[in-house]
């Protein structure tokens, strides 16, 4: 991993060079989510080709760009778009973004994403709060030798999904009457959506939804010391529950259904932090 880091002060230099302001909180936007970054009062954006040293994101949807501005009055970034596994980067290149963030004064980190469903309970269009997952990716960002500058070698997943974050968020839903769950999120490599058998499977271990993202990303924030709110937008039901086929399309509307309730709800919870 240490190796892999040797060229973030570039990034970190070209990154302050556009934008020098202080930003302590970060958001990333999932997938059908990219509407969200017309509530931040924008002061600077970067595509991520631009970068040096970043990735490019090639999933739909993910437009791949630094937006730096105001939001709920406070300086915001927002990563509009991530990067993934399964576009064939690495762990620690889809997580790369995250050293520099911390770099340049990152602090706090809400993570968004469209999930599907394992449980009967949750509806298309829900948000849920991640009060923890499963990484079942079979990747770490952090393998390989460590530089105790960024963090420790063993560092502790007991509380990754902030518990005030958590309580603050619950606070914000009930105060603004919007009806937000909580559950356990699953992450896996894809691309392919899982079996019938990997969802009965993921649902007997616990798990409540299923993406192929945030876990790589929550681990580099725990290792960095950034408090973290995850929350899903679930997009569709398993194949528990029915036998179609899901399509993109499908799931990317679902999630921009869902877009002014996470605004309402994003908003709020800035305010409280």
């Amino acid at each position: 991993m240490k190796k892999n880091l040797q060229y973030l002060p570039e990034t970190v230099e070209f990154i302050k060079q556009n934008f020098p302001n202080d930003v302590n909180t970060a958001i990333i936007l999932g997938t059908g989510l990219n509407e969200i970054a017309k509530n931040l009062q924008i002061e600077a954006e970067i595509p991520y080709q631009k970068i040096p040293h970043f990735r490019t994101s090639t999933a739909p949807s993910h437009r791949g760009r630094l937006l730096f501005g105001k939001m709920a009055g406070k300086n915001i970034l927002i990563m509009q778009g991530r990067l993934h596994c399964y576009e064939g980067y690495s762990s620690l290149e889809v997580t790369y973004p995250l050293f520099a963030l911390k770099k340049i004064g990152v602090k706090n980190l809400i993570i968004t994403n469209a999930a599907g469903s394992l449980n009967e309970n949750f509806n298309v269009g829900d948000l849920v709060l991640i009060s923890d997952h499963i990484n079942l990716t079979g990747k770490n960002p952090l393998i390989g030798e460590n530089d105790e500058k960024f963090g420790l070698r063993f560092p502790s997943m007991n509380d990754a999904y902030h518990k005030n974050f958590i309580k603050i968020a619950k606070k914000v839903a009930k105060e603004n009457s919007l009806d937000i769950k909580v559950g356990i999120y699953a992450g896996l490599l894809g691309p392919n959506m899982e079996t019938r058998a990997e969802c009965k499977m993921l649902k007997t271990v616990g798990a409540d939804m299923i993406g192929l993202s945030t876990v790589h990303e929550v681990i580099v924030a725990v290792y960095l010391q950034m408090k973290i709110l995850g929350i899903s937008t679930i997009t569709n039901m398993s194949n528990l529950f029915h036998s179609q086929i899901h399509s993109q399309k499908e799931i990317e509307k679902a999630a921009k259904s869902a877009q002014n309730k996470l605004i309402i709800f994003l908003n709020n919870f800035l305010k409280n932090l």
